[in-house]
C-alpha cells in the first residue's frame, strides 16, 4: 500500500501547482502588460466623474477651434485633411443639436396680468407687421446696439436699388471684416441676388461689406444711405456707422426703430422670399458650393414663423428680430440684449402669444 500513497501524494502535489498557475494567469488577464515589458503591472486607478468631464473639456477645446478654422478656410485640401474636416463637421453637427436640444426644453412660461409672456430680454416690441400697431412693448426706446439684426436695413436699400441680376466683383477691402465671413475673394464676381441671399440667411460680414461697397461706392457712403433711409422710415433713433452690425463707436438703434425696419423689410417680396428659408445652397466662383444654414433656429422650430434676423455681439447680446404669421395676421417680434439661453424661448412665447391673441 506505500506505493499508492505515493501516488496520492503526488497527485496533491500536480493538482497544487495546477491551481496556483491558474489563479496567476486569472490575476494577469486583468491586467494587460505591454509586450516587452518585465516586472509587475500597476493597476490603473478609476477615474472619478467630474476629473473625466474635466479632461473631456481641456481636450475638446482645441478641437472645437480646429473644427471652426475648418468651416471657415475655403482652400482646398487633401483627401486626408477633407476627412478630417467631414469629421470636425459631424462633431460640430452633434454638438449643435445637443446644444439645441437643451435650449428647446420645455420651459414654464411666466405670464403678466394682461397675460402677456415674461421676458429677460433688456428691450421688446411686438407689432402687427401690416397695420403697424403695437401689441407690446418693454423698453422699446433704449438705445442698444443692434449687432447683425441691422443686416435688415443693409438688405432693404440693396433690394430696393434693384438690378439683382446685375454682377459684383469682390474687392480686397470687402473681405476685411472679421470674426464671421463667407471668406469671397478679392476678384471673384457673383450676381448680387446670390449675395443677398447669403446675407439675410448666413450674415456674414464680408458680404455685407461687399454688397454696401457695391452700393454706394464706399462704406462710409453707405452707411449715409443707411440713416437716411431710417430716418425715411421714422427710424429716428438710430444712427449707423457699417453695413453689418460690428461694434463701433456712435452706432445704436433700438427696439422700436428695428420693427420699424422690420416691417419695411417684411413688405419687400425679395428679402421676405429669402429670410423664410432654413437653408440655402451657396456656389463660390470657383465651382464650389457650401450649404449655409440660417441662423434664425426658429424657422425650424415654429411652422408658424417666416423670418427674419439675428445678431450678437458682446456688447449687443443676443437679438433677434422674428416674424410669424397665420391666417389674417402677421406680426414682427424684436427682442434685443437676452441671453443665450431665453432669446429662442422669449421670441418663440411672443410670437404665439400675439398670433394667437
Amino acid at each position: 500500500m506505500r506505493w499508492w500513497k505515493r501516488i496520492f501524494v503526488l497527485c496533491a502535489l500536480l493538482s497544487v501547482c495546477a491551481l496556483t498557475s491558474w489563479s496567476q494567469d486569472a490575476a494577469d488577464s486583468q491586467a494587460v502588460r505591454p509586450s516587452g515589458v518585465a516586472g509587475p503591472v500597476r493597476k490603473a486607478k478609476a477615474v472619478k466623474a467630474k476629473q473625466s468631464a474635466d479632461e473631456d473639456t481641456e481636450s475638446s477645446a482645441p478641437k472645437a477651434k480646429k473644427s471652426k478654422e475648418s468651416a471657415d478656410d475655403d482652400t482646398e485640401s487633401s483627401p486626408k485633411a477633407k476627412a478630417s474636416k467631414s469629421t470636425h463637421a459631424r462633431s460640430r453637427r452633434a454638438r449643435a443639436k445637443s446644444k439645441e436640444t437643451e435650449e428647446s426644453a420645455p420651459a414654464p412660461t411666466e405670464y403678466t396680468p394682461e397675460g402677456i409672456p415674461k421676458t429677460t430680454a433688456a428691450s421688446v416690441i411686438v407689432v402687427d407687421a401690416n397695420s403697424g400697431k403695437i401689441l407690446y412693448e418693454k423698453n422699446a426706446d433704449q438705445v442698444r446696439p443692434p449687432a447683425s439684426t441691422q443686416k435688415l436695413l443693409t438688405a432693404l436699400i440693396v433690394a430696393e436699388s434693384g438690378f439683382l441680376d446685375r454682377a459684383v466683383t469682390v474687392q480686397p477691402i470687402d473681405t476685411m471684416a472679421d470674426p464671421v465671413k463667407l471668406n469671397i475673394k478679392a476678384g471673384d464676381t457673383y450676381q448680387r441676388i446670390d449675395l443677398l441671399r447669403a446675407l439675410l440667411v448666413k450674415s456674414p460680414n464680408d458680404v455685407a461689406r461687399c454688397l454696401a461697397r457695391d452700393n454706394a461706392g464706399s462704406i462710409e457712403a453707405f452707411a449715409e444711405v443707411m440713416n437716411r433711409r431710417a430716418q425715411q422710415l421714422g427710424a429716428v433713433h438710430s444712427h449707423f456707422v457699417n453695413p453689418n452690425g460690428l461694434p463701433v463707436p456712435g452706432q445704436y438703434s433700438s427696439a422700436r426703430d428695428l420693427a420699424l425696419i422690420a416691417r419695411a423689410a417684411y413688405a419687400n417680396p425679395t428679402i421676405r422670399s429669402i429670410v423664410c428659408l432654413p437653408q440655402l445652397v451657396f456656389r463660390y466662383a470657383n465651382g464650389r458650393t457650401r450649404e449655409l444654414e440660417n441662423t434664425n433656429k426658429l424657422l425650424r422650430r415654429l411652422p408658424y414663423c417666416n423670418g427674419m434676423k439675428t445678431g450678437y455681439t458682446d456688447a449687443a447680446g443676443k437679438c433677434l428680430i422674428a416674424s410669424g404669421t397665420r391666417p389674417g395676421r402677421d406680426v414682427i417680434v424684436v427682442v434685443l440684449g437676452d441671453t443665450s439661453s431665453r432669446v429662442w424661448r422669449d421670441a418663440s412665447a411672443l410670437l404665439s402669444w400675439s398670433l394667437w391673441m
